[in-house]
């Protein structure tokens, strides 16, 4: 007689796992397509509900696992992490290989292991939310509405400052336009992103309330965290409507110029005689209170200018009674540069006492170079890849009775350091910028995505200000955006002049006198009121 075959032979087993590696599969793949997703929430698409949604399902997922593992939270946390920054900023890759000349291989590499990097600030606060839970014995709804948000804008907050921060297409900024716009100018972009990320701890608890049933119980679990929606969404609106600021002065005439070089030619030696030209045709095309040209417009020294060419430039400032915003590097000393903004005006003096402001903010491997890794930035051969920092407040420039201030490409980024830059001179009883002035080149990341969600970054900076925001740009995108959201743009990728007057404006926001440390103090406040409901509850039992 013949033994039937037994159930655990080889095929048999491979056929019964199929189900179990597609399931493991998927619990990989849909952390990382959801994270991904969040890149429709930013511009240009400017969806701002997906990045709710998308974040309430990663809540959804930490919520309904009590039991889960630290690792296991942890790896979801930054599984999402990864998909949402891969998504977000893969147009690295065209700075590093197109512009760059680094392998392709290499150039994706880096992509994948800086997006790993970011995803570790997600997968942190959701491992530690899942720790805290079990210590704590806390229940659902302060997981989803106290320690969860918390700790998600905590981890926000950290990355955009640790080694010195990469803080592009955190939550907030997402929000530049719908409801939670105005909280902005109370708690800065780490403050939006907290009250998203309540938001999607609210409708992750509503998602799992209408999923259950029972009476009372019932009502509280989907009436709690409705009812926070609603909260949320009323209380942006009304705090849209405060005038935190109010006009200052007369408006002024600004020239805003795309030059659009393309980056292969900029510092092409063929190219320069031809640059010089057209930026000094286009200044000198028309007068305004200010002309603004981009980031390094001029790619020269000034000493290695033709010797009459700063000195033309000059003269039809004093003649036509203009202030000129020149984008040029500067020298102090051998091997020593600055990315830097000149300004000139009709002032006696102004030649030999020019306006000045040096980049302070330095773009890591783009304008300096990390301990260790020069090897990594010779291979990319950036002009003037390793430079000087300006000092952290510098004084704006003075125009036509508005004050200017310069910030240069990455540094709008970091919203903290504008506002403290207008905090400080407050204090101190000194001018205090009534117009901010972005000057950029971000033609390194091609016609990509980085162009809008960089002017969305802007946007985010005349929420939290209350000022007016100019941007000079090679490519794109040149724009005036008002404190109130209006907005004018040239089209990017084309060579231009963007004309328009601006109203300066003088006050102080909450999060000018405040910077982060609102949102810092409200985060760490409710993961304190979370520890308090968890020893309560065991002093009553």
């Amino acid at each position: 007689m013949n033994s039937p075959a037994p159930n655990n032979t080889p095929g048999l087993r491979g056929d019964a796992a199929a189900p179990g590696r597609i399931a493991g599969a998927a619990a990989l793949l849909l952390p990382v397509l959801a994270g991904a997703a969040n890149v429709f929430a930013f511009a240009p698409f400017k969806l701002w509900p997906l990045q709710v949604i998308a974040l309430a399902w990663l809540f959804h997922q930490t919520i309904a696992a009590p039991a889960a593992t630290t690792r296991r939270h942890f790896l979801q946390g930054w599984l999402y992490g990864f998909g949402w920054a891969a998504a977000g900023v893969h147009w690295l890759y065209i700075s590093m290989h197109d512009y760059g000349g680094m392998p392709a291989w290499m150039a994706a590499l880096a992509v994948a292991l800086l997006a790993l990097y970011l995803g570790l600030y997600a997968g942190g606060a959701v491992a530690l939310a899942g720790l805290l839970r079990r210590h704590w014995s806390s229940s659902s709804l302060i997981m989803g509405l106290l320690m969860l948000p918390a700790l998600w804008a905590l981890s926000e907050w950290v990355r955009g400052w640790i080694f010195t921060g990469f803080p592009w297409l955190v939550s907030g900024y997402a929000h530049t336009a719908g409801p939670l716009a105005g909280f902005a100018a109370v708690g800065g972009v780490y403050g939006v992103g907290w009250i998203a990320a309540l938001a999607a701890g609210a409708l992750a608890l509503l998602w799992q309330g209408l999923g259950r049933k029972g009476g009372i119980g019932g009502a509280l679990r989907i009436g709690v965290p409705l009812a926070t929606l609603l909260a949320l969404g009323a209380l942006g609106l009304l705090l849209r409507q405060v005038a935190w600021t109010t006009p200052q002065g007369e408006p002024i005439s600004v020239r805003l110029l795309q030059g659009n070089i393309p980056q292969e030619m900029k510092f092409s030696n063929d190219a320069l005689v031809s640059t010089l030209t057209m930026y000094e045709q286009m200044i000198t095309a028309e007068p305004a209170d200010l002309i603004a040209t981009p980031e390094t417009a001029i790619p020269l020294l000034p000493q290695q200018l033709p010797p009459d060419y700063l000195a033309r430039l000059v003269r039809f400032a004093q003649t036509s009674g203009s202030h000129l915003a020149l984008g040029i590097p500067l020298s102090d000393a051998p091997m020593q540069y600055a990315n830097s903004v000149l300004g000139f005006g009709p002032e006696t003096g102004s030649a030999a006492s020019p306006y000045r402001y040096d980049k302070h903010h330095l773009v890591p491997f783009g304008e300096f170079i990390p301990l260790g890794f020069r090897w990594f930035v010779d291979m990319m051969h950036i002009p003037l890849g390793d430079m000087t920092r300006g000092a952290p407040v510098q004084p704006p420039f003075a125009v036509g009775g508005q004050w200017v201030l310069p910030n240069i490409c990455y540094e709008d980024l970091f919203g903290e350091e504008i506002a403290g830059q207008l905090r400080d001179a407050y204090r101190a009883g000194q001018p205090q910028a009534s117009v901010l002035l972005n000057l950029s080149n971000i033609a390194w990341f091609g016609n990509s995505i980085a162009l809008p969600q960089h002017l969305q970054i802007s946007q985010m900076r005349t929420l939290e200000t209350g000022r007016p925001m100019l941007r000079a740009t090679n490519t794109g995108a040149t724009a005036v955006i008002l404190p109130g959201g209006a907005l004018q743009e040239l089209a990017p990728y084309t060579r231009g002049t963007l004309a328009a007057k601006v109203q300066g404006y003088a006050g102080q926001t909450p999060y000018v006198l405040l910077g982060n440390k609102l949102a810092v103090g409200l985060a760490l406040l409710m993961l304190l009121v979370a520890w308090g409901h968890n020893k309560a509850a065991r002093i009553r039992h």
